[in-house]
Order: C-alpha cells, then structure tokens, then sequence
C-alpha cells in the first residue's frame, strides 16, 4: 500500500477560497524562494545590526547618562522591519518587507 505524496504545491495559509482561485493571484513558489533567500541574509545582518545598537546605546548610556534618541528611534523601526521579515520568511505573511515595502513605523 502507497500513501499518497505530499501536496507542497501552496507556500502557506491563504486568505483566497478556492472560489477565487487559490494560488492564481500569488507569485510563484521560486520566486518568492528567492525573495526568502535575500530576507534571510538581511535578517542576518540585521541581527549583527541589532547587537551593534545594543553596544552604541550602552555606551551613549555610560558617557553621557542617556540613550541616543536617534538610534533609538532607527533600532525601534529596524525591530519592527525584523518582525515583519520573520512573518514573509515564516509564510505567515505574503507581504514583502522593506526595500520592496516603505521602511515601517515603530509600533508605540
């Protein structure tokens, strides 16, 4: 007895019923490997980036008594921009993240 192969055809959930096609309105699955293969080595550096941050504040904070509003600022929309390339590289969004999309805003 075979079992049946498995169907890897559709890259994650999707908000389209299959009265409206299914995956017809999506790109196709080598295309947006592509598109995670790029993110992944971007979310690398941003992690490098992110410990980079950590250090420059730490040390604002021991010289000068306060953080730098500036990097902070960048390093609150760059956790953000990592949060939203965690869900395209996770299939949990089809949404590309920046340089395809603006650079997000920091949540509050």
């Amino acid at each position: 007895m075979t079992t049946p192969a498995a169907d890897f055809s559709d890259h994650g959930p999707s908000d389209a019923t299959p009265a409206e096609g299914g995956r017809s309105d999506r790109e196709p699955i080598w295309q947006r490997g592509a598109y995670m293969l790029l993110f992944v080595i971007a979310f690398s550096l941003a992690q490098s980036l992110h410990t980079l941050i950590a250090v420059v504040q730490f040390l604002a904070l021991l010289l000068l008594g306060e953080p730098n509003r500036r990097i902070a600022e960048f390093g609150a929309g760059l956790a953000e921009w990592t949060r939203e390339t965690s869900r395209f590289l996770t299939c949990a969004s089809d949404e590309r993240p920046w340089p395809i999309a603006p650079w997000p805003t920091p949540r509050a």
